[in-house]
Parts: C-alpha cells; structure tokens; sequence
C-alpha cells in the first residue's frame, strides 16, 4: 500500500479503523482521498484477520462533505474533469466503498459534525450508523447543479419512504441525527461526548459474533433484496455454503452447551 495522506489506516484486534483526515477542509474527498480509500478497502477485504471496519472523519466538525468541489472547479477550468454521472468507474477508488456489492464484512460509520453529499453516501453505504446528536446530513448536490451519483438516489429512495426521499433529493433539505434515526436511517445517537464508546459498542458486539456467520447474513440481505420470499430461500449464498460446514458452526452450539465463550476460527 502506498504512503498515505488524505486516510488514517488502523489494525488490531480484527478492526480496521478507517479515519478520512483532511479537518481543514471539513473532510472533503478529493480524488488522492479516493484514491487511498480504494487501496484501503482492498487491504480489508483482503485481510481475514479484520472482521469489521469503523469509518469515521477526523475532527468533531465533520465525517465528511462530500466531494472537494474545489477540486472540480479548478479541474474543470483545465479542462480535466470530463462529464460524470452515476457511479465511480474509471475514477480513481473504484470501486468505491459506495459500488462494493460484495463486500462481505460489516462497515460501521461513526457520524459528527456534518455528513454531506458523497459524506451522506458513505454513511448510506455501510451496515450500521451511529451518530452524535449535533450530525447533520443531507444531499445537496442539486443546489450545485450535481446529482448523488454515488448512490444517494438509490439508497436513500430504497431506505426512506418515497415521498421523504424525494423531498430531501430534490431539494438538498438537511435532516439532524435524531430525525435521520426516526427514520431509520441511524441505529443510535449520542452525544458527542459518548460517541466514541457508542460506536467501540457496536464494534465490539461484531467482533463478538461469528465472522462467518457475519458473513453469511450480509452477503444474504444484500442478494435477496430484490428478490421475492421464495427466490431469496432458493437463492445461493457462497458465504453460507462455508458457514453451513464450517468449524465455527460446530463450535456456536458446543460452547453455548459447555457455558463457556465460543472460540472463533473463521473456518
């Protein structure tokens, strides 16, 4: 992995604490930060030692504001910046935590300060959002002639009644934490000053769960949601098919009988 500068990457004890660490510019992703994520998840999937990802952005003003429209301005001024849309292909990052259908392993996202645009979209993409009271999200790309292209059209339409969805795409509209979890769309919020241990909570429960098992539960939710109840059953999961003959699968019930803690192999 090369030197990075735009991330903070940290392994230990099966957590990749994965911190976007420009706080002067509110956490902006300009596109070395994109860059850097991409290798970073690569690194992560790759890794069978990490179980689970923290996502957070440094500072206590915000996770992130999305795309560095600096950048883009003055990329455009160069003429660098060729028409975009939806999605991350051919940019750097792809495929950007946005675009990992297959991403197996759970992403928890810890949100302060401002979740922005494409810092939304992150937020939008991983399986388990904790938040401080003082967040602050929203899509605001069409005040800027932009549009959420890295799947804010499509997830928050998927995860928030019609009506709610499109009030706040069409019109950039911000919503604060305790609404976004009325919603449905945060598991919890705290005050600031709580949430660091709010969201070590959730990770540690992850880490506590059988990775396999993990696994397997992602990678069905993810293949059956466009499916109906009878095709989702038939479905084919490869990530059960291990779970199913695992040793893990033996060692759940075994430990549970024996009183005792499970010891998890992963395999």
């Amino acid at each position: 992995m090369k030197s990075l500068s735009r991330v903070r990457y940290e392994k230990a004890g099966h957590i990749a604490r994965v911190t976007m660490n420009r706080p002067e510019v509110l956490n902006a992703m300009d596109l070395r930060m994109h860059e850097e994520l991409g290798e970073i998840w690569d690194d992560f999937e790759a890794d069978d030692d990490m179980r689970v990802a923290l996502l957070a952005g440094e500072g206590t003003r915000a996770f992130s504001v999305g795309q560095d429209l600096k950048e883009l301005a003055t990329r455009e001024q160069a003429g660098l910046a060729a028409p975009s849309t939806f999605g991350s292909r051919g940019k750097p990052g792809w495929p950007r935590l946005t675009e990992r259908f297959d991403l197996t392993k759970p992403v928890v996202a810890k949100v302060q300060g401002h979740a922005l645009g494409g810092g939304f979209e992150l937020a939008l993409a991983c399986d388990i959002v904790v938040a401080s009271e003082d967040a602050r999200l929203a899509l605001p790309e069409a005040a800027f002639g932009l549009i959420a292209g890295a799947g804010g059209v499509f997830r928050l339409t998927r995860q928030l009644p019609w009506r709610t969805a499109m009030g706040h795409l069409l019109t950039g509209r911000a919503m604060d934490a305790r609404r976004a979890y009325a919603l449905g769309l945060v598991n919890e919020v705290v005050p600031a000053e709580e949430l660091d241990s709010c969201a070590e909570a959730w990770v540690a429960d992850l880490v506590r769960s059988a990775p396999l098992s993990v696994r397997a539960i992602k990678e069905a939710a993810l293949r059956s949601v466009g499916l109906s109840l009878e095709a989702a059953f038939a479905a084919e999961y490869p990530w059960e098919r291990r779970r199913m003959h695992s040793t893990d699968a033996v060692e759940g019930p075994r430990a549970f009988a024996e009183k005792r803690e499970p010891e998890w192999q992963g395999r």
